[in-house]
């Protein structure tokens, strides 16, 4: 396989674009769903990260015929059962807006003392017939108020284990290192390494 071999990851998010992009560096060719004319909003109607992963996946091979990867991230919290899940992009509405997810979900964890949560990413990968699972977690804690500015999503108020930061107060290189995403990632990259 030559650096040049293409596949698509069948996301809109411009900010998990460049995240994958940065990871993976120039081993593949990373082309997004806007590239390969795919405007389409795919449903993600699964109640597992597994589930929707392998449905945006699925839906990109067999309309467009494209090997194809695909994610879901959750935030999952103990104290609130395990939520917000595979609805944390959605868990203030459906218009997807961080802050108002930040908002709910600190207003939901007023008072709480255990703070323990994680982040899990899943790929679903597909190569010609083949699917493969694949996910990367990161323990870590909900901090008590937003704190740094870079990242996206639950970034400023997740502080992974590894680091006295939140995600949102670390460089895109060192959050990369430890991220749910990049473990995925690496795994991935190992898949993809051994196809070729």
């Amino acid at each position: 396989m030559s650096n040049t071999k293409e596949i698509v990851f069948a996301t809109n998010n411009l900010h998990k674009l460049s995240e994958i992009r940065e990871i993976i560096g120039d081993k593949f060719k990373i082309l997004s769903l806007k590239e390969i004319g795919c405007n389409e909003d795919i449903p993600e109607t699964a109640n597992t990260l597994e589930g929707n992963a392998e449905i945006k996946a699925r839906y990109v091979k067999e309309h467009y015929g494209y090997d194809c990867f695909a994610d879901d991230t959750g935030l999952e919290v103990d104290a609130l059962g395990g939520e917000p899940g595979v609805l944390s992009a959605r868990y203030a509405g459906e218009n997807h807006d961080s802050q108002a997810n930040m908002n709910l979900l600190l207003k939901n964890m007023s008072g709480k003392e255990n703070r323990a949560a994680r982040f899990r990413t899943v790929i679903a990968l597909i190569i010609g017939e083949e699917l493969t699972l694949m996910d990367g977690i990161v323990e870590g804690e909900i901090t008590h108020e937003r704190a740094g500015d870079s990242g996206f999503g639950y970034d400023p108020i997740f502080k992974p284990i590894e680091s006295e930061l939140t995600f949102a107060q670390m460089s895109s290189e060192d959050k990369n290192k430890i991220s749910h995403r990049g473990r995925a990632t690496a795994k991935l990259i190992v898949k993809l390494k051994n196809m070729e």
